[in-house]
């Protein structure tokens, strides 16, 4: 079944009156038949039958064995990190998110949990790197925000080689494009709040894991925690989901043309895009994903703060805005915006440069974001 067909059918019509569209059970608790006697739902908190419809989508979508659905992505993210114990090691993308990096680097830290950052695209740097210590392989593929390709087929094997957890960040590309559980991976999570809700109108973060085993665990932690998404966000997020597929090949289609637009530029000294042949890791993007996303970071041959910030707030079409992932197409300047928390020196080593400017290709004509982007640009 093909992705179009596979994600609307994959939502089901409601058992109880046959509503097409999946209905918001707003309500806090549930009435039991007897004391522990019920219907599958016993308390908000613990499960609510619209968040379990998104649930049981996204765990269809990336061929898991659960999902779970939490408040953000960085709740998300946090619920699998407390699958770790004080003295065990993370080894991560050198160019992280600056969320989760904050949340390793300044949280769980001093908790006792190490986190060491390496450059992933080259598997050699992760064998390097990991130690008996290493208990998760942490990738996004595309990274955020220089858009790095980790082989995740050939990471997975290391991961299990040393029966450490490969978590595989799958914002950037969507179950539209890549499946990271099919290439070995154990853990996949999403900042929801990006392609598969779409529209920029909520924040939620999703997790899927592999086995059941793993799922028991994610779930005792979302239970005991508390961080769910709420059944009006978690409606929004499948309401979303519906037009995935539509709305990620337009995006795709803009960016591959943007893509090249920019590559001939004679302002732009790099452009981060796996679709194109100068990718270092074009040929892996090619084999593990289906398309190239919609996300293209470049830098200016003016590498300075100030250039990046002139050409961010030039711009007329994309809007200045963190986030990605929306019918709109945005700009922003890691530097300044996502990244800011991360120390310059730190930021440089990953490949952040001062002037890099991150876009997210929406669903407008590819001729007009082009051509806005060169009014800015000619500006420098």
């Amino acid at each position: 079944m093909k992705n179009e067909t596979k994600i609307l059918h994959s939502i089901e019509p409601d058992l109880l009156t046959g509503a097409i569209s999946t209905p918001i059970y707003q309500t806090a608790t549930f009435v039991q038949d007897s004391p522990g006697v019920h219907h599958g739902f016993d308390y908000g908190r613990t499960n609510n039958p619209t968040r379990a419809v998104l649930e049981k989508l996204i765990a269809t979508l990336e061929n898991g064995s659960h999902g779970f659905a939490f408040a953000s992505g960085l709740a998300a993210i946090d619920a699998v990190i407390k699958l770790l114990n004080s003295g065990d090691q993370i080894v991560a993308v050198d160019d992280l998110y600056g969320g989760t990096w904050r949340t390793l680097n300044h949280i769980y830290n001093r908790l006792g949990i190490q986190l060491v950052r390496v450059d992933c695209s080259d598997v050699r740097n992760v064998r390097a790197s990991v130690t008996d210590k290493t208990k998760l392989i942490w990738i996004e593929s595309p990274t955020n925000p220089t858009l790095k390709i980790a082989d995740i087929k050939e990471i997975s094997l290391i991961a299990k080689k040393i029966g450490a957890l490969l978590v595989v960040d799958n914002t950037f590309a969507s179950p539209v494009l890549q499946n990271p559980i099919d290439l070995g991976a154990d853990i996949v999570i999403h900042s929801a709040t990006k392609y598969l809700a779409g529209h920029s109108d909520l924040i939620a973060g999703l997790v899927v894991t592999r086995t059941v085993e793993l799922a028991e665990q994610i779930k005792f932690i979302q239970n005991s925690s508390g961080a769910i998404l709420g059944p009006f966000d978690s409606w929004l997020t499948i309401r979303g989901i519906e037009t995935l597929a539509l709305r990620v090949n337009k995006q795709c289609d803009n960016a591959e043309l943007v893509a090249h637009f920019l590559a001939n530029h004679p302002s732009v000294k790099r452009v981060n895009y796996p679709g194109l042949d100068t990718h270092p890791n074009h040929e892996i993007a090619k084999n593990q994903q289906a398309r190239f996303g919609a996300m293209i970071s470049f830098s200016l041959k003016t590498d300075t703060i100030d250039a990046g910030t002139q050409v961010c707030s030039s711009t007329e079409l994309f809007k200045l805005a963190e986030s990605l992932g929306g019918v709109k197409s945005l700009i922003c300047q890691p530097a300044l915006m996502t990244h800011k928390s991360i120390p310059q020196d730190v930021r440089h080593a990953a490949g952040i440069d001062d002037s890099l400017i991150r876009i997210s290709c929406g669903i407008e004509n590819a001729d007009d974001l082009i051509a806005d982007l060169k009014q800015a640009l000619d500006k420098i």
